[in-house]
């Protein structure tokens, strides 16, 4: 099931960068990214960081790694390694 999951997101990461403008007509703009990133993209720049975030969560999930990547994430907030 993980290759699954792993697959699918990894796929609609990369539709979400590839496909930018499209879902930014039929989406709009996103007004914290056009605040802090309006020069350098702004909306279309945070539609892309969006699908990398999913394509690299695809990643973790497709290797399995993602009980690993939690505790490693929420190990000093719930000291988890202790």
């Amino acid at each position: 099931m993980h290759i699954f999951w792993g697959l699918l997101l990894m796929v609609a990461g990369a539709m979400m960068i590839v496909k930018t403008e499209w879902l930014l007509q039929n989406f709009g703009r996103m007004a914290w990214f056009e605040a802090k990133l309006g020069t350098e993209g702004g909306s279309r720049l945070g539609y892309k960081l969006i699908g990398l975030a999913i394509v690299i969560w695809g990643i973790i999930e497709l290797s399995g790694g993602m009980g690993g990547f939690l505790a490693w994430i929420l190990g000093p907030l719930l000291k988890y390694n202790q």
